[in-house]
């Protein structure tokens, strides 16, 4: 825990907060950066307001683009639920890890570890820990409505682990292998995994370099729209996403 601040004129640690070290700071100049959770919760505070709940949910439909502003705010209403659940000295900077994991089981039934860690990831942009209400809504906007085009650059963010730009036959075998419901007594599953990336590899890999670049894999998903999650489930499927939306938009009225 963090006792006191050590004062830039003063080399001791300053315990006692009614007896400051060295001259008063000029009004304005001796005030700390804001941390990020404390301008997160600023800024929740900020949309809290009508006019700033309004600003938020007109910039999250231009940023998300496939959702209407009543579907957006359904989307922050739900949002607004998740942080609930999260610890009260997080809430304001948004949910973490086990609650979004929890949220992607229950509405959609993902379960594979890898691949919840790894939409996780996805989703959290700034790295923070903390899934923010801009995250939420953006990160959705791909797995409930996205392009084809869009669902590629996901799926291949998710199987590309370590960020470099490729699928490695190491990346697709750690999937594969965390992904692949092995049956008691067949071979020895990791032979059976290798056999699997051999044959996506002849599949996939148009340049015959070893690894698959997004070229490669986008070639392939045109090719055949299957390919798409070859290396493990992560997104929704058809019936888990009209649940969800009509779960969670049901309050929106019909036209």
């Amino acid at each position: 825990m963090r006792v006191g601040t050590r004062s830039l004129l003063c080399p001791c640690v300053c315990l006692c907060p009614t007896r400051p070290c060295g001259p008063a700071a000029p009004p304005g100049r001796g005030r700390p950066p804001a941390l990020p959770g404390q301008r997160r919760r600023e800024r929740l505070r900020a949309a809290m307001s009508p006019k700033g709940r309004k600003l938020l949910v007109d910039t999250l439909t231009r940023s998300a683009k496939h959702f209407t502003k009543s579907e957006v705010e359904c989307l922050i209403k739900l949002y607004d639920t998740l942080v609930a659940k999260a610890s009260r000295q997080f809430a304001g900077a948004g949910f973490d890890r086990t609650v979004f994991r929890d949220t992607l089981f229950n509405y959609f039934g993902m379960t594979d570890d890898v691949v919840l860690d790894r939409v996780f990831i996805i989703f959290d942009k700034d790295n923070t820990g903390r899934i923010t209400v801009e995250e939420w809504v953006e990160g959705l906007a791909p797995l409930l409505r996205g392009t084809l085009e869009e669902k590629m650059k996901y799926c291949f963010a998710i199987y590309d682990l370590n960020g470099d730009g490729y699928i490695s036959k190491k990346e697709m075998f750690e999937m594969l292998k965390h992904s692949l419901l092995i049956q008691p007594g067949d071979e020895e599953p990791d032979e059976v995994v290798k056999d699997l990336v051999d044959i996506a590899l002849k599949k996939m890999d148009y340049d015959r370099d070893g690894k698959l670049s997004f070229t490669d894999f986008e070639k392939a998903v045109r090719d055949e729209n299957l390919l798409l999650e070859a290396f493990g489930p992560c997104l929704p499927d058809l019936k888990s996403t009209m649940s969800f939306e009509q779960k969670i938009f049901r309050e929106i009225p019909k036209k």
